[in-house]
């Protein structure tokens, strides 16, 4: 934004003009403090005598020490050329200030209650010397000078020359720009300068300012309350407006580094309000505010940078702002009009700790013309008071008329007779803190005086006095000024200077007139126990808004819980986009910056905003696909069971005896047991069932091919028997050797089986790869290995059946179950060579589903190729369960 930009080279060209300044002031200041000598000259008598010397208005009263006081009561001067005569120079103010005369009488009353007190200062009568310095950095230059250097033409402080300067310290600027220009010459000769209004956080480094104290709390103490009450009603998009003068753009340093600093808001624009009459200017920043989306508006500026200001802002008619005001303009009485009222509404801002002055309203209204003391030159303020209030004069002009029709002044008018906020005690702020400044620099005097000689906090442990008082001296008890007033504030000044910090929150309330009426809504303060703290009294504050509440004032509006903020490129921090959290991240607060990862076991809910156990997978028996493989297991083992049956009832029939009943009952045992090992894939793995079910599924299924492939081999060794010469081989597979052939190539497998859990045992595995949101349960085969030589020892026996069995599939018809065989082998291999890539590429509990199906499939399809032609014969055809039919001899059907 412009402001933006160009507050960088305003601030630099406002302190070039600064350091010009200094450097002329400094010049202007030795001239006046180093020729004293000038007396020497015959030219002039012998007394002390200045170089130079200003004419300007102001209030003096004699004194054993004369304190000097800056204060603004006019508003407008046209400044004479900046040169040294002998003849006084008298610059033209315009436009009475009553507040700023009315703070200037608040020190004279402190003065004349601290010399009637017997407590404070009780042998010394403080004087003082107060100057009209029309809000004007050369002519409250010019002021410090005089009040430092001597205001009058000649004065006599000893043959020497030697002895108090005229003034030992002074209540003043009311000004940052000005307090800082005049406290960097004083400070150089440690003169003591305590402000009532200067606020710039600048004026804390003691480097600069070492002599320069203040009784109203810096700028960084308000800026720090304006984002309490920002932060307080939510509102972290404003617009700053600040004056081009040293208070306003250190309030904007100040601003944004703290803002930085705590995160907790953004400016939507920062604009500069310029000195003097600038429409181009003033429209365009006005034109600003109009655009922009933020509602509030914080203003850091005087009053004067206000009125061309709120001119515009009627002109455009900008209205439905909250404005914010800072301490210098929120009490200003030319704004609080009905006609502003729509663009001023309930404004809210920070004000001077208000405080009470007893008798200082009684003071005010005895004030005459007559009884104030004038300076040298007859430039009465007291008299230019009365003629503004009373619209008078004390003198005709040439023409002998009284201009403006008005009348001539007599001094005998009654204050009482005529409406003015001079006389007006119920709020007094800046008044207040001239009332304290001038009792620090009393106390301070005090504590100086009533040191013992040999325990001073100076050179030889000496001690300050009243005829060699020196300004430093004071500088140093000033330091540690610990008071209470009447009110029951307590005065005190930490190591920059600062007065301990407290600020009433103001609120403008409309009255049925349409007129503005500041009230009390809080206040803000620090405390050694409880540090900064911000009281708002909510109920109290007019909200001129259709709600009746506070306007919302956001770039973005909060991100919910179950997103996270990502900010807009190029935009401040405030502006961002609500971003959902991706899956398995949440966030449970708003505006979160980053989503937090679930832990293992959780995963997030579809809001995003807090974690939930993730579900489990495994193939369950309360599910279908559970369900259908557990009946298909349990009726191929009752299938098993039946054939068995039918087999053992059958027994001494030709078909079963003719086709080895032993194996074949070996066979139908080994079949149940596969069936039965596949529900061992079914449910929640558990440590056992994982070491158990491929144990016992390997052991199964080796056990049912060594009964096929000894089966084959019976055969195929019982036709070579047949054959001439072949009796010998018949011998080798007698019934022990078939039984000890399946339990050799049985155990082989048992074998594989234990090396393979003891060395890497199946162990139940959470496997989250498949799903995020869910956590599949399974069996971990623990060694891949181990598991390939199970399948494979498995392989290997069936292959062998199976090139046997193909081998005897044209034996005569009397030989013929080695066709059944190579066909049961065949479908064996078939849906176990399909299962391998099955397997592989299943995910989770279908992995354990292909499993049992591949055992499934593979056990009916040998019980049904093997024992399935049997069981028709024995059932269906008993007529060819004869020994002639199995012999192959023919019968009729």
């Amino acid at each position: 934004m412009t402001g933006l930009r160009k507050r960088g080279e305003q601030k630099k060209v406002m302190w070039a003009y600064l350091d010009t300044k200094l450097l002329l002031h400094v010049f202007c200041l030795l001239l006046y403090l180093s020729f004293p000598s000038v007396a020497s000259s015959p030219r002039y008598p012998s007394s002390c005598r200045s170089q130079g010397q200003f004419s300007l208005s102001g209030m003096h009263k004699a004194g054993d020490v004369v304190l000097g006081g800056l204060f603004g009561m006019h508003f407008i001067s046209v400044f004479p050329d900046l040169s040294f005569t002998s003849e006084p120079q008298q610059p033209t103010c315009h436009s009475f200030d009553i507040l700023g005369f009315r703070q200037a009488q608040t020190m004279v009353f402190a003065i004349d209650e601290i010399n009637k007190s017997t407590n404070l200062l009780p042998n010394v009568t403080l004087g003082y010397g107060l100057y009209d310095i029309c809000v004007k950095l050369g002519i409250g230059f010019r002021a410090a000078l005089s009040l430092v250097s001597g205001q009058e033409e000649q004065f006599i402080l000893d043959k020497t020359c030697a002895g108090t300067p005229p003034v030992i310290g002074i209540v003043g600027d009311s000004s940052s720009t000005r307090s800082i220009a005049i406290s960097s010459v004083l400070g150089l000769y440690r003169v003591p300068m305590v402000s009532y209004f200067a606020t710039c956080s600048c004026l804390s480094n003691r480097e600069k300012f070492p002599s320069f104290f203040r009784t109203i709390p810096s700028d960084a103490f308000q800026v720090r309350a304006m984002i309490q009450i920002l932060n307080h009603f939510g509102w972290t998009w404003a617009g700053l407006l600040v004056s081009d003068d040293d208070y306003g753009l250190h309030a904007a340093q100040s601003f944004q580094s703290h803002l930085a600093h705590s995160g907790e808001g953004c400016l939507a624009y920062l604009e500069v309000l310029p000195w003097g009459d600038h429409p181009a200017e003033i429209r365009r920043i006005v034109n600003v505010m109009r655009k922009s989306t933020a509602r509030v508006v914080i203003v850091f500026a005087h009053e004067s940078h206000m009125v061309n200001l709120m001119e515009e802002v009627v002109r455009q008619n900008v209205t439905g702002l909250q404005w914010i005001a800072s301490e210098a303009w929120i009490a200003a009485t030319v704004f609080q009009n009905p006609n502003l009222m729509p663009y001023l509404p309930g404004i809210l801002g920070i004000a001077i700790r208000r405080g009470e002055i007893p008798g200082l309203g009684e003071f005010l209204q005895q004030i005459r013309p007559d009884q104030q003391h004038n300076n040298s030159y007859g430039n009465n303020i007291v008299k230019l008071f009365w003629e503004h209030t009373f619209q008078c004069r004390f003198t005709l002009p040439p023409a002998g008329l009284v201009e403006d029709g008005g009348t001539l002044c007599t001094g005998q008018e009654n204050l009482e007779d005529v409406e003015t906020e001079f006389l007006d005690v119920s709020n007094l702020r800046p008044e207040y803190n001239v009332y304290k400044a001038v009792y620090a620099l009393a106390y301070a005097l005090d504590d100086m005086l009533q040191c013992e000689p040999g325990r001073g906090p100076f050179s030889g442990h000496s001690c300050g006095n009243l005829q060699k008082l020196e300004p430093w001296q004071l500088l140093h008890y000033l330091q540690k000024v610990n008071f209470t007033t009447s009110f029951g504030d307590q005065v005190s000044f930490d190591e920059n200077g600062d007065a301990s910090p407290i600020y009433d929150i103001m609120n403008w309330l409309q009255l049925p007139d349409g007129r503005a009426k500041l009230q009390n809504v809080g206040k803000v303060k620090r405390s050694a126990y409880k540090g900064e703290e911000l009281i708002i009294n909510g109920d109290k504050i007019f909200w001129k808004f259709e709600t009746k509440k506070p306007p919302r004032s956001v770039c973005s509006e909060s991100c919910p819980p179950g997103t996270r903020m990502v900010r807009k490129k190029g935009k401040p921090v405030c502006c961002f986009d609500c971003i959902p959290c991706s899956e398995g991240k949440i966030s449970n607060k708003t505006d979160a910056m980053e989503c937090t990862s679930c832990p293992e076991d959780f995963w997030s809910n579809a809001q995003r905003d807090h974690c939930v156990p993730k579900k489990t997978e495994f193939l369950s028996y309360h599910e279908p696909l559970g369900i259908g493989l557990t009946v298909a297991s349990i009726f191929g083992t009752c299938a098993c069971a039946v054939v068995l049956g039918i087999f053992i009832y059958h027994r001494k029939t030709p078909v079963v005896r003719a086709n080895n009943s032993e194996l074949s009952f070996q066979l139908l045992l080994s079949l149940k047991l596969c069936y039965l090992c596949s529900l061992l894939f079914i449910g929640r793995p558990r440590l056992w069932t994982c070491q158990l079910r491929h144990a016992a599924f390997g052991i199964s299924f080796v056990l049912c091919v060594s009964c096929i492939l000894v089966k084959t081999m019976v055969v195929l060794a019982v036709f070579k028997a047949s054959k001439p010469g072949g009796g010998t081989k018949i011998k080798w597979f007698g019934v022990l050797q078939q039984r000890v052939t399946v339990v050799v190539l049985t155990a082989v497998q048992a074998v594989i089986c234990t090396v393979w859990i003891v060395s890497a045992s199946p162990t139940p595995h959470k496997n989250t790869k498949y799903h995020y949101d869910k956590i599949v349960y399974e069996c971990a085969v623990g060694s891949v290995v181990g598991f390939g030589v199970l399948l494979g020892y498995i392989g290997l026996l069936a292959i062998l059946s199976v090139l046997i069995a193909f081998k005897a599939r044209n034996l005569p018809d009397t030989f013929n179950e080695a066709k059944l065989i190579t066909f049961s082998m065949l479908i064996f291999c078939a849906v176990w060579v399909a299962f391998v890539p099955a397997y592989i590429s299943s995910p989770g509990k279908y992995a354990d589903a292909v499993e049992v199906f591949a055992i499934l499939a593979s056990s009916f399809g040998l019980l049904v190729a093997l024992f399935g032609p049997k069981c028709y014969i024995i059932l269906l055809r008993p007529e060819r369960n004869t020994k002639r039919a199995v012999m192959g001899r023919n019968i009729v059907s």
